[in-house]
């Protein structure tokens, strides 16, 4: 049974920082790309970084120089750190290898 399960969401002023974790069970996580969506509330989803097999990484423009995605695959893990968050940034964000979810775990940046 494959699992893909997020934490390290809350709450962060704007300006503030947070690190989301991802960590897999029941597959060969160095085998797969990893992705990180988010679907803020009334918006499409989107994908805000990649990271893949051979550990290259691509970000979208939104948060280009703020978030950096890493892996672990000794750890079947993978980060998003995300620095200097902005209010847009508030969301569930997902964890996705190809054909498999996580559960999401919420940002929310207010003051």
């Amino acid at each position: 049974q494959v699992q893909l399960v997020e934490s390290g969401g809350g709450l962060v002023q704007p300006g503030g920082s947070l690190r989301l974790s991802c960590t897999a069970s029941g597959i060969t996580f160095s085998a797969y790309a990893v992705h990180w969506y988010r679907r803020p509330s009334g918006k499409e989803r989107e994908v805000v970084a990649i990271s893949t097999v051979s550990n290259q990484t691509m970000y979208s423009d939104s948060v280009k120089g703020r978030f950096t995605i890493s892996r672990d695959n000794a750890r079947s893990s993978a980060y998003l750190q995300m620095n200097n968050l902005k209010p847009e940034d508030t969301s569930v964000y997902y964890c996705h290898v190809p054909q498999y979810w996580g559960q999401g775990t919420q940002v929310t940046v207010s003051s």
